[in-house]
């Protein structure tokens, strides 16, 4: 059933969909990344998120805010590489944007989007079109503020932002890196998808998800 509101119980949601989606997708995401990068990549994520699931067996969240935080905190204390680093400052950024909300609405959750979007730009310095994550959070974004724009619901809009985000990775495809390790791969980087904007979709996708929206 496609949830109306999004509350605490479809923060924690998600999160856990979020683990068993990248645990599910940790050796694809290996080779992504060993194709044009460490190859630390799926591992990494695995890692974090086992951590995550830990923390929420132990502790409660009372908001979508905490949850956030709590994914934010634990993914930079625990992952090494860019992976820690960029999603904690999305997860953290998300939070200060919701505060303390109870339950989210289109527009808060666009807000959240937009400020873990903007927070991995500022973290890692990228813009869309640079082969990273960027090129699945951008889509995603825009996609999210227009289905909120025309009065979509918060499942809806995270369906519309799951949606854009996958294509968004698949269009890496073709670019040339110009961030991080593959960058210095120049047009051997082509035709590998980004790790980072594949594990973005898979993790947008699990959000929507939560709220009842399946793929």
């Amino acid at each position: 059933m496609v949830n109306t509101t999004l509350d605490v119980t479809w923060a924690i949601d998600w999160l856990r969909k979020s683990a068993a989606v990248v645990a599910e997708h940790r050796m694809a995401l290996i080779e992504l990344d060993r194709a044009i990068g460490d190859g630390d990549h799926g591992e990494n994520l695995d890692r974090g998120f086992s951590a995550i699931l830990e923390k929420l067996d132990a502790e409660a969240p009372a908001t979508p805010g905490t949850a956030f935080k709590l994914a934010a905190m634990t993914l930079m204390s625990k992952v090494g590489g860019a992976a820690g680093p960029l999603y904690g400052t999305a997860y953290l950024r998300a939070a200060t944007a919701v505060g303390d909300a109870v339950e989210l609405d289109a527009a808060t959750l666009v807000a959240a989007l937009t400020a873990a979007r903007d927070g991995v730009v500022a973290r890692g310095k990228a813009e869309a079109g640079e082969k990273t994550m960027i090129d699945a959070w951008t889509p995603a974004v825009d996609a999210a503020t227009a289905a909120a724009d025309s009065g979509a619901a918060p499942a809806e809009v995270l369906a519309a932002a799951a949606t854009a985000a996958e294509v968004g990775a698949v269009a890496t495809e073709p670019l040339i890196a110009r961030k991080g390790r593959a960058s210095y791969l120049g047009e051997r980087a082509i035709g590998h998808r980004d790790p980072g904007a594949e594990s973005s979709a898979l993790i947008l996708r699990a959000a929507a998800q939560a709220a009842g929206v399946e793929a």
